[in-house]
């Protein structure tokens, strides 16, 4: 019972099929070749616009290259204070921006509100030659906290920014699983609410080694083909990230996928909180569910080898804070999780529930 997280999961069985596809035959290099041709024409029909698209193999090249290409080496960067670019990425977003800094802000549930964007704002005084000059807030889909934010809440925190020219970038390495969480469209919560750049992620929901950085307004990609080949992400067999997504795309591939993650989710989290076997630190809006164990909890979960990770509670709301005895257990289900393995982790869990 291995619930640490969706990348400890295998590639679907489509996106293998595609993969071995592309193996026959010779095609162009370095992205020059018909899959990818065919990728991108694929995301100009998901989001309902020409888009400039850029295949990368890791998240992280996808984020710091997404926020290079909108920041200055003066300029700064409003994030959550835990988001995965200022917690996870060992500096990557700072590296390839040439040193633009990452403002990191409180919220509950790792989300940004407008009014923090504003009171953030406030801090830094526009032109002042002794302060960096934000040029872009950065927000995650879903959150590091699992929560999810609505088309209305993109959309208002790009207003807040508005007057500064912020742009707004956004971190989807679980995209899918919140977008059919929303059953919005993917234009809506992207682009109509304000996105200029989305870091869409593949790894997470069933590739193998495929993201994608999508800029909504092709103006904003001009520097883009050349932080990535400095970046050492131009692959020169780019047909395999190319055939993943295509696998991953076609038919709705990917948003059954995350479907299927997110309703082991909704299984596990239901089941406590019916059973009351224990709170839940934030509500269950993807494919995470963060559980607040006990102490006869952890040592159950411990005895039975279930993997998960210790998470922070920095995000907790005000007033729903824990017991000296009590932390908050990360639990992520991917497109493999199986329904016999969220029952299993129930039947460790009811017993030593207080």
């Amino acid at each position: 019972m291995n619930f640490i997280s969706d990348n400890t999961a295998g590639a679907s069985a489509p996106v293998m099929a595609a993969l071995m596809a592309a193996q026959d035959g010779v095609a162009s290099a370095y992205g020059g070749d018909e899959w990818t041709r065919r990728v991108e024409a694929l995301f100009a029909d998901i989001f309902e616009r020409d888009v400039a698209v850029f295949l990368v193999a890791s998240g992280t090249a996808a984020n710091a290259l997404a926020l290079a290409s909108l920041t200055r080496p003066w300029g700064a960067v409003i994030t959550h204070e835990e988001s995965h670019v200022a917690d996870d990425e060992c500096g990557a977003p700072e590296f390839f921006s040439d040193g633009a800094k990452l403002i990191g802000l409180h919220g509950a549930g790792n989300k940004l509100s407008p009014e923090s964007v504003a009171q953030a704002l406030g801090r830094f005084r526009e032109g002042a030659l002794h302060q960096v000059q934000p040029q872009a807030v950065s927000i995650t889909q879903a959150t590091e906290c699992g929560t999810i934010y609505t088309p209305a809440e993109v959309a208002a925190l790009k207003q807040a920014g508005a007057a500064r020219g912020l742009r707004l970038h956004m971190d989807g390495a679980r995209f899918a699983n919140a977008l059919v969480t929303l059953g919005c469209a993917p234009a809506e919560i992207t682009w109509r609410a304000g996105v200029d750049v989305l870091s869409f992620g593949g790894t997470k929901n069933g590739a193998w080694a495929a993201e994608a950085v999508i800029f909504f307004d092709s103006a904003l990609a001009g520097e883009m083909r050349w932080r990535r080949k400095r970046a050492g992400h131009t692959l020169s067999k780019g047909r395999f990230l190319g055939a993943q997504f295509e696998g991953l795309l076609r038919d709705g591939h990917w948003l059954g996928l995350a479907r299927h993650a997110n309703a082991m989710a909704t299984r596990l989290a239901e089941a406590v909180t019916a059973g009351a076997i224990c709170r839940l630190a934030w509500p269950c809006e993807a494919n995470e569910v963060f559980l607040v164990l006990s102490g006869p909890l952890q040592a159950a979960l411990k005895q039975a080898g279930v993997a998960y990770l210790p998470w922070s509670d920095r995000a907790l709301a005000e007033g729903r804070g824990l017991t000296p005895d009590e932390i908050v257990g990360r639990f992520v289900m991917s497109f493999s999780t199986r329904a016999a393995e969220i029952d299993r982790l129930i039947g460790v869990l009811e017993p030593a529930r207080r």
